[in-house]
């Protein structure tokens, strides 16, 4: 069994980090647990812009290709060497990639992880920094991430299984090109809208 050790000196595992995880969305808390690279981290609940940021990019990829979905907080095991589950905004698979494989699925099909970010004070370590890595290391193709504090979209892509060695980063309004396996041109001018 796997052991983390919290900053507080609180020592879990990944069996009671997954039961507490359970228990916030029981009780309707409003907090999402993630096990990232052996750190224990909370991550806050969607507001309305990020749900319709979320509905939009759904949109848009089933209209590139009616087999995808974009998986509302899937659960994903992003361990290449480390132990990890990462909850993204979104993981874009062929629809039933996930089936019989409960909450924390493995990443083989995932064409592109997503993530819009919250606000909260985790959001530059969790959404620009470890993710990126976890993703890599698991070697989904795209990551997307939305970043609402910047008014940046970026898209990192042809992981090497320790890092992304591909990243551009546009503004809201322009276009950027979401690579094969998604092959999708995204235009980000509708993001303007929702950036409360």
């Amino acid at each position: 069994m796997s052991l983390v050790e919290e900053r507080s000196g609180v020592v879990l595992s990944q069996e009671d980090f997954e039961e507490l995880d359970r228990h916030a969305i029981r009780t309707n808390e409003a907090l999402r647990l993630e096990f990232i690279d052996g750190k224990l981290g909370v991550k806050g609940l969607p507001d309305g812009d990020h749900g319709r940021i979320s509905e939009w990019l759904t949109r848009l990829c089933i209209q590139a290709d009616s087999g995808w979905w974009l998986y509302p907080e899937q659960g994903l095991h992003v361990e290449a060497y480390r132990k990890g589950n990462a909850r993204p905004d979104g993981a874009l698979a062929r629809s039933g990639t996930f089936v019989g494989q409960g909450e924390w699925a493995s990443t083989d099909g995932v064409l592109m992880v997503v993530e819009v970010t919250s606000g909260d004070s985790d959001t530059n370590r969790r959404d620009r920094v470890e993710k990126p890595r976890a993703y890599a290391e698991s070697e989904i193709p795209v990551y997307l991430l939305i970043d609402r504090d910047s008014c940046e979209v970026t898209v990192h892509s042809q992981p090497d299984g320790v890092r992304y060695e591909q990243r551009v980063t546009v503004p809201f309004g322009k276009s950027v090109a979401l690579p094969d396996p998604v092959g999708i041109e995204l235009d980000t001018e509708p993001l303007k809208e929702w950036v409360g």
